[in-house]
């Protein structure tokens, strides 16, 4: 059966403990699915469970990431490879809620190109997280949502779902960190394509350490969150149709305020 939602899943050295990350996602989805769970060397850790895990269970894809080091080339990967019509991104340490991944995948079935996971909307929480890294993401998530109005209150969360055609048709520009959620929601936007939100309840990874590194990251959010408040194009009519793209984004997406 073809998937209706492909869940990919950027993992680094998780060991066995992404057995309960999929334990959880695989209980939780009562869609359709495949997870592809994108690591990037042969010897990570999280190899040999995956594989062990999709011997038990075909829904589950180990991919060896062929784009590069790092979270946004094993997004970019797992999205390149998605089979199903929505692709959802989710983390491997389990911050993130599988329960809502059906939620957001039929709200993009309905017709948004982005559908998020919300900490900061009413109904929303974020549990526990260095505060440094949450301050600056909650009040960029605020003011993009009150100033540019994008949609939603969280465009910096990872834990979002795409039109897979959507995210081929603009392609990716993120290489280095986790901002391909703001980078989506700021495409979208532009193009005046609709974005969608439901709260959701963050809880900071329980176990090994958090790989997002906030002083290297930092600049690259702010690109795009300066793009999210460029100059909005003209809304492409419903049922528009993909052409072949490069990964590379546009460059008026990437130069922000023009």
């Amino acid at each position: 059966m073809r998937p209706r939602v492909s869940i990919v899943i950027p993992a680094y050295n998780e060991g066995a403990e992404i057995d309960d990350c999929l334990d959880r996602i695989l209980e939780s989805v009562k869609l359709p699915c495949e997870v592809l769970v994108v690591y990037d060397t042969p010897d990570d850790t999280t190899a040999p469970y995956v594989k062990a895990y999709a011997g038990r269970d075909r829904r589950v894809v180990p991919l060896l990431n062929t784009e590069g080091r790092g979270p946004a080339a094993a997004m970019r990967c797992g999205i390149e490879h998605a089979a199903a019509d929505v692709t959802v991104v989710t983390m491997a340490d389990g911050s993130d809620d599988p329960m809502q991944i059906d939620q957001l995948t039929r709200l993009v079935e309905r017709g948004v190109v982005v559908a998020a996971a919300s900490r900061y909307m009413r109904g929303g929480q974020q549990v526990g997280g260095p505060r440094l890294k949450g301050l600056i993401s909650r009040l960029a998530g605020l003011s993009l949502h009150l100033v540019a109005r994008v949609g939603t209150h969280d465009p910096t969360n990872s834990f979002k779902a795409y039109s897979t055609d959507f995210i081929r048709e603009v392609g990716i520009a993120s290489d280095a960190g986790f901002e391909l959620g703001i980078e989506m929601v700021a495409k979208a936007h532009r193009r005046g394509l609709p974005i969608a939100e439901i709260p959701t309840i963050w809880l900071d990874r329980s176990h090994g350490q958090s790989n997002f590194k906030v002083r290297e990251w930092i600049p690259r959010y702010l690109r795009w969150y300066l793009a999210s408040l460029g100059r909005r194009r003209q809304p492409l009519r419903s049922g528009y149709r993909v052409q072949p793209h490069s990964w590379k984004s546009d460059q008026d997406d990437t130069e922000a305020g023009t």
